[in-house]
């Protein structure tokens, strides 16, 4: 579940912030004239540097951050300690916030962001890196994956172009979850940029490296995903870098066809084909989005019950129930990833590479005792394979309310063919009344699509109905 967790924090992060305390000493006149091309590298040095505050991100333990005097790197008077909850804490989902400056800081003239850490225990420390200043947020850059252990270790961050860091107020974040359910502590120190000189240029991606091809209609936005850089570090060792898209140039084959701007956002125009490709300073990023533009979007049917006797899980009709995610990757099985679009003010679910894809909305479980049907509508573009499913599974939490509390129970219909078609919406209803191995439904919590045979499968008006 925690990979699971990761992917949603990623893609809100910029989103999901509090303001929680600020730092910084007083500013003196010197201090305000040179704000806006400081060069100070110091982030957390035995203290906060100048003008420095923090943020913690919503749904997080607010108070999982404290400075320690206790245990500090090399002796010095001060570190930065982190406390992750364990999981179903009642204070927070987990430890997550951003430090940053009101007045922006010249880092051109750094190549790295550089730190030292070590945990409680050997851990896997989900998201760390800057750029998120609670505004733009134009340049973030962040590392994955970052093996802490129990002894103090240096981590280096590489700047992807510090040409473009000239006035940058994201100093440092972090995101982190529990491990394997538990909680655990962490510190961090020395937090500075630096100079090393020894990073090699890094080889930029997106798409994750991959070619990859997209069906839109006319008006449909789509934007460029996967940007990583790779460098190689004074260690050694290849460290792969997530990034903003505003590091990179981006070029559309086909203008007519796709435009795309300055922040990979893809506009498709008229119907045809556009290759998306990036240049990374003077070099050509890997990977491609082929933009296949088939026309006019054919809106699936606008739903008609009474607001009155819908509980909605995602429609424009109606106003939805809180919902944890449309997709929570599911990971090591899961290939279906999230390419949602809206055209006109109508927001479609999008699942591409689609074999099975978890729709959960358990904070808080439904109380469906009053409904008689679930509704949902699905698109499938291409063509329908001999021996095609679809199968919706209802899931109820049980009277615990919480997943595998040994109390669940869930109901799967399977769809097939002469349902099942292409190119035209499909709109399915299932009762209540048929869902013989559904226990109850007063706590459903889950509404989960299988079959998939890798292609693409949209979706729209998931809702429950009397």
């Amino acid at each position: 579940m925690k990979t699971n967790f990761n992917n949603r924090v990623l893609k809100h992060l910029s989103l999901w912030m509090i303001v929680l305390v600020f730092f910084g000493c007083e500013n003196d006149s010197n201090d305000f004239e040179e704000a806006s091309y400081s060069k100070d590298p110091n982030v957390f040095i035995d203290g906060f540097s100048s003008g420095l505050n923090y943020a913690a991100f919503s749904n997080t333990v607010i108070l999982a951050f404290q400075v320690d005097n206790d245990v500090t790197y090399n002796n010095s008077s001060a570190s930065m300690r982190f406390d992750v909850p364990n999981e179903n804490d009642a204070d927070g989902a987990y430890a997550g916030g951003a430090f940053f400056t009101s007045v922006g800081r010249d880092l051109s003239g750094y190549d790295a962001l550089t730190f030292w850490a070590k945990s409680s225990k050997a851990a896997t420390l989900d998201v760390v890196g800057f750029g998120i200043d609670l505004g733009e947020n134009k340049y973030p850059a962040s590392i994955s994956g970052t093996r802490l252990s129990t002894t103090w270790k240096k981590y280096i961050i590489p700047i992807p172009d510090p040409s473009k860091l000239k006035i940058e107020k994201g100093m440092f974040y972090f995101s982190e979850g529990p491990e394997n359910g538990d909680g655990y502590t962490f510190w961090i120190d020395e937090v500075k940029f630096e100079k090393l000189g020894t990073i090699a240029h890094g080889q930029a991606s997106i798409m994750n490296g991959a070619n990859v091809s997209q069906t839109t209609f006319v008006g449909v936005n789509s934007k460029i995903d996967g940007v990583v850089a790779t460098f190689n570090l004074p260690t050694g060792v290849n460290q792969t870098v997530s990034l903003s898209t505003s590091y990179l140039e981006f070029t559309s084959s086909n203008p007519s066809v796709a435009s795309v701007d300055s922040n990979g956002l893809i506009t498709s125009l008229s119907p045809g084909t556009a290759v998306i490709t990036a240049n990374f300073g003077d070099t050509v990023a890997t990977g491609s989005l082929t933009i296949n533009c088939v026309g006019t979007f054919v809106h699936a049917p606008t739903p008609t019950k009474n607001a009155a006797n819908v509980i909605s899980i995602f429609s424009d009709t109606y106003t939805n129930v809180p919902v944890n995610y449309y997709n929570g990757y599911w990971q090591p099985w899961q290939t279906t990833v999230s390419n949602d679009f809206s055209v006109q003010g109508d927001n479609i679910l999008n699942y591409n590479i689609f074999n099975f894809v978890g729709i959960e909305f358990s904070s808080p479980t439904i109380n469906a005792n009053a409904m008689t049907h679930v509704h949902l509508d699905v698109f499938i573009p291409g063509p329908i394979a001999p021996g095609r499913q679809l199968r919706v599974l209802v899931v109820d939490f049980g009277a615990d309310g919480v997943y595998s509390g040994g109390d669940d129970t869930r109901h799967s219909t399977t769809f097939t063919a002469p349902t099942l078609v292409s190119q035209q919406w499909i709109s399915i209803d299932i009762a209540f009344a048929s869902m013989t191995t559904l226990a109850s439904r007063s706590h459903l919590a889950q509404l989960i699509l299988e079959g998939g045979d890798g292609s693409v499968l949209y979706v729209d008006n998931i809702y429950f109905y009397n």
